[in-house]
């Protein structure tokens, strides 16, 4: 069964990788939605003044970026559904019982017992989510315009991630394993802490130490850009001296910046995209809003809420677990939670619970990006910047979804929204911090 499964997936990724490099050198710019600023008078409704702005896209590039979001809705229930495929299957085909005594088999001690299951656990997952990966996060963004790197480069920074996650995984395993053998009745509290702690981690350390990993950051030497954005640091006390450019253009066509780093680590970073795309008033407004989510600590509230959404998953997995292993265990050959063997029931259950809380987890979210935007526009004084971003976003955002669609779907708030903000406070008479013309 598995030297199926991996000749399989082998096959589809040469398959995939040839008709990839055929049709990479076709593939257009993203399809940036950029216009003029309409016009608006002074004293302009902001819902009118809204509407103008996002009557300046052409309808067509509102279809296509609207379809791409949209097909991102079924992508959610394709994958949890392919999760619990791959759970079940590990499970009835005894697959996860197999790797658990080959581990059992290559040493005594419980650590290395885990670490040894969880490669294979990792290694067989990533063979089965491959066709679905592949189509996701290369295909489809190709075929919108999104992705600019070929098959073969693609799939080199697959390999990477996967080592990455290989390592991270045996680590997180590792400790929720001990304490799964420790704390018999209470596992699921001390499951929750280490997942807690694991994130924290992972928020603190991936933008300093694994991101450079995939991309190069250096010092942007541009003081016509650079200067404007410090200033904006020195502003708001964020203890940072330069300003760097990542090369993000080697994978996407994408705009993005962050503020993140720890104990020394500041770092603003903003991607060559953004360099490319925007004038200085939309870099100073993109710009602020990274710095919000530092200043208001985003990363502390986002780990405080993923740790609440932990804990409600391991408490259904404490309802359920032993009843699956009462009902299924000996078909599949569990003994118990502290049972490596049983990882696929938790990662089935955990599966169905954070695909139940996608509208929850997605306000959460979106609540803080709602606050980092009202710092933004704030700090920045851009309200037309920041309505110009917003329709540079919607090319793969939709711009203007229903209430119930926003709710559900978008963990950031839609372009329609965004400009709202921006035309709000543009009507309150505020002054600007710049021109348009600025760069």
């Amino acid at each position: 069964m598995k030297s199926s499964v991996a000749v399989f997936s082998i096959a589809v990724a040469f398959f995939l990788g040839i008709c990839a490099e055929a049709s990479a050198q076709e593939i257009s710019a993203a399809p940036t939605i950029s216009a003029p600023a309409p016009s608006i008078a002074p004293n302009a409704d902001p819902a009118t003044a809204t509407r103008a702005w996002l009557d300046t896209v052409p309808a067509e590039k509102r279809a296509k970026s609207d379809a791409y979001f949209e097909g991102g809705y079924w992508l959610i229930l394709w994958n949890f559904l392919l999760t619990v495929a791959i759970s079940l299957f590990l499970l009835g085909s005894r697959i996860s019982a197999r790797m658990r005594d080959f581990a059992e088999r290559k040493t005594r001690f419980k650590a290395m017992q885990v670490a040894l299951y969880a490669i294979a656990f990792v290694l067989v997952t990533a063979l089965l989510e491959f066709p679905l990966n592949v189509y996701e996060h290369f295909f489809r963004e190709h075929a919108y315009g999104l992705a600019t790197q070929n098959f073969s480069q693609w799939f080199r920074e697959q390999l990477i991630a996967l080592a990455v996650q290989l390592i991270v995984t045996c680590l997180l395993l590792i400790g929720l394993y001990a304490v799964f053998r420790r704390a018999t009745r209470t596992w699921w509290i001390w499951g929750t802490i280490v997942s807690i702690i694991f994130d924290m981690l992972g928020t603190m350390l991936a933008p300093v130490y694994i991101e450079p990993i995939f991309n190069t950051y250096k010092p942007l030497n541009d003081p016509a850009i650079s200067e404007p954005i410090l200033a904006l640091a020195r502003a708001n006390e964020i203890p940072v001296t330069q300003v760097f450019e990542v090369d993000a253009s080697r994978q996407s066509n994408r705009v993005s910046a962050n503020v993140a780093g720890f104990l020394g680590t500041t770092r603003i970073a903003l991607n060559d995209n953004l360099l490319k795309q925007c004038t200085l008033p939309e870099i100073r407004e993109v710009m602020a809003h990274e710095m919000g989510h530092y200043i208001l600590n985003h990363s502390v509230k986002l780990v405080m809420y993923s740790g609440l959404f932990f804990l409600i998953g391991f408490a259904v997995a404490k309802a359920c677990f032993d009843i699956a292993v009462r009902c299924w265990g000996d078909r599949w050959g569990v003994r118990g939670v502290a049972d490596p063997a049983g990882l696929p029931v938790l990662s089935l259950i955990f599966a169905t619970v954070f695909f139940l809380l996608t509208p929850v987890s997605n306000t959460a979210v979106r609540v803080t990006e709602r606050e980092a935007d009202a710092f933004s526009i704030n700090t920045s004084r851009e309200p037309d910047g920041m309505a110009k971003v917003a329709l540079k976003l919607g090319a793969y955002r939709k711009l203007d979804p229903t209430p119930l669609e926003e709710f559900i779907f978008f963990d950031h708030p839609s372009g329609r929204a965004r400009i709202r903000m921006a035309m709000d406070w543009k009507a309150a008479h505020l002054p600007a911090g710049g021109t348009e013309g600025d760069r």
